[in-house]
This record gives C-alpha cells, sequence and structure tokens, in this order.
C-alpha cells in the first residue's frame, strides 16, 4: 500500500517512515505545500496523510485542489489544529478522517487501513462511474448525480450513499456503513450513523430514491424503474 506523507517535520518523517515501513507501508514524503498537489497527481497513493501546516501552501487548499480536480484518493488530516471547528473545516474540504497531534501510531495505523479498506471496498466495477437508474457515481470526481446534476451532500451523507449504491436493493448492515461513514473514530458512538441516514434520506427525496431501515439488519436503497 502506497502512502503519501505530506508534512514538514523531519522529525515526524523519520517516526513514521521507520514505523509505517515496518507494518508494509511504501512511503513517499512531500514536506512542501507547493510541491504536494503535483506529487500526488504523480504518485497514485492508495492514502494521503496530510498536514495543514505547511510551508508555501496550506493544506486545505492542496486537499480543496485536489477534489476538485478528481483526485478520489482517501485522505487523513493530521495537524495541530484539533477543534471542532477545525474537524467540521477538513472534513467539509474533502477530508475522509482526521487525527490530531499528539497521536498513537497504533490508533494511526488502524485509520489508515480503514481509510484504504473502505476505499477499496467502494471501488466501482466501471474504470469511470456505476449507475443505479436515476443516480450515477463518478468515480473520477466522486461525486454522485441525479439527472445530470450533481446531488448537494456531505461527506459523510456521500460515504453512506456510495457504499448503499454498490447494493442497489440490498439489504446494508448498520456495522458496514459505520465503518464507510466514520472510519476509525473511535469516539463516535454507533447510533451516529442513523442521523446521517437521516439527513440523507430527506435529500433523496427529490430523486424517488427511498432509504429504508431494515430493524436487525441495517438500511436498503430502493431506486425507482
Amino acid at each position: 500500500m502506497k502512502l503519501l506523507l505530506v508534512e514538514d517535520d523531519p522529525a515526524l518523517h523519520k517516526t513514521l517512515l521507520r514505523a509505517l515501513t515496518r507494518l508494509g507501508w511504501q512511503i513517499e514524503v512531500c514536506p512542501d505545500g507547493r510541491a504536494a498537489f503535483g506529487r500526488w497527481r504523480a504518485t497514485e497513493p492508495d492514502v494521503v496523510l496530510l498536514d495543514l501546516t505547511l510551508p508555501g501552501r496550506d493544506g486545505l487548499q492542496i486537499l480543496e485542489q485536489a477534489r476538485h480536480s478528481g483526485l478520489s484518493t482517501p485522505v487523513l488530516i493530521l495537524t495541530a489544529r484539533g477543534t471542532v471547528g477545525d474537524r467540521v473545516t477538513g472534513l467539509n474540504a474533502g477530508a475522509d478522517d482526521y487525527l490530531a497531534k499528539p497521536f498513537d501510531l497504533d490508533e494511526l495505523e488502524a485509520r489508515l487501513r480503514a481509510l484504504h479498506r473502505r476505499h477499496t471496498d467502494n471501488s466501482m466495477d466501471s474504470p469511470v462511474q456505476r449507475e443505479s437508474n436515476a443516480l450515477r457515481f463518478d468515480r473520477q470526481s466522486g461525486a454522485i448525480y441525479h439527472q445530470n446534476e450533481i446531488l448537494e451532500l456531505t461527506p459523510r451523507e456521500l460515504a453512506l450513499l456510495r457504499t448503499l449504491l454498490l447494493q442497489p436493493g440490498h439489504a446494508v448492515t448498520k456495522e458496514k456503513l459505520f465503518e464507510s461513514v466514520f472510519p476509525g473514530e473511535l469516539d463516535v458512538q454507533f447510533e451516529a450513523v442513523e442521523v446521517v441516514a437521516y439527513r440523507l434520506r430527506k435529500k433523496l427525496v427529490p430523486t424517488g430514491a427511498k432509504l429504508m431501515t431494515l430493524r436487525g439488519l441495517g438500511y436498503l436503497l430502493k431506486v425507482p424503474h
């Protein structure tokens, strides 16, 4: 598994290179914010570990450019900015997970593997997109369309719907959905996935798709024929 580490702290480079290489990761280091986007596109990593405070360019700017250009690589933000507001800003910019410094190496590795596993599980069979009647997932941009219009979804709503689109008409367990929506977030209660499902259900009303709750089983996406 290839990891792009965008971080300017040499001591942290040394620590993560030693620890993650031992666990089987192939690490590419980029300490300069100005070069990060080009390195991201060139190396095609499986996961990006991104600091926010970088020389030359802010990490959020790099992330936003990557998402706007269609790069869907899962991103874990690693930073000293650990407030709730910072977390929300990072997730809204397109991050998949957020870990504040200082951190535990075991937790970091677990979150990286969860991100990689979720991204692999959600990979579409088609090289470009997968369709489910009126809903269409564009793999390159990471967006979901309804009648050629992008659905305005939060990153967590998008993760939930992407997972359900893999199995339209079939139940998906709440455990699998939780892992997709909150990868590696040990401090989030299991019931939080119900809040995301509730908000997503309301946004799906104009599409004709229905998000059904199946007690004891999970959720099922019904799409119009």
